[in-house]
């Protein structure tokens, strides 16, 4: 073998260096999956504030969107009530023809949320 042979197989042999930069994945992660979501799940939030009045609407939280499920949680019984009345009476169909999505389904959940006071204090609302 002369040196140049040597050369690469000892080149071939050395441990190679697996550390790949963490912005490009990152990139390509936001770009093609985030950005998405997070339009659809926008889109959404504006549909929601126009068609749901104030007085139920203070009472949700839009939890998540995916495959075409819209997940709504809802802080009591009777708000949750209200709300299922609102959208088994028409108010699903309009917010469906309106958003340029596929939207399936609204579920409704029970659970608690929060907002920030004046302090930036957490305050629970129930």
């Amino acid at each position: 073998m002369d040196d140049s042979q040597l050369r690469t197989v000892w080149q071939q042999r050395q441990k190679q260096d697996r550390a790949v930069a963490l912005a490009e994945p990152l990139a390509t992660l936001m770009k093609r999956t985030l950005s998405k979501r997070y339009s659809q799940f926008g889109a959404l939030a504006r549909l929601w504030d126009e068609m749901i009045p104030q007085s139920i609407a203070e009472h949700t939280a839009l939890e998540s969107f995916s495959r075409g499920v819209l997940t709504v949680m809802v802080d009591s019984a009777a708000h949750r009530f209200q709300l299922q009345t609102l959208l088994s009476g028409g108010v699903t169909k309009a917010i469906q023809s309106r958003f340029g999505g596929a939207l399936n389904k609204i579920r409704l959940i029970p659970g608690q949320f929060f907002s920030l006071d004046d302090a930036g204090q957490q305050r629970y609302q129930f």
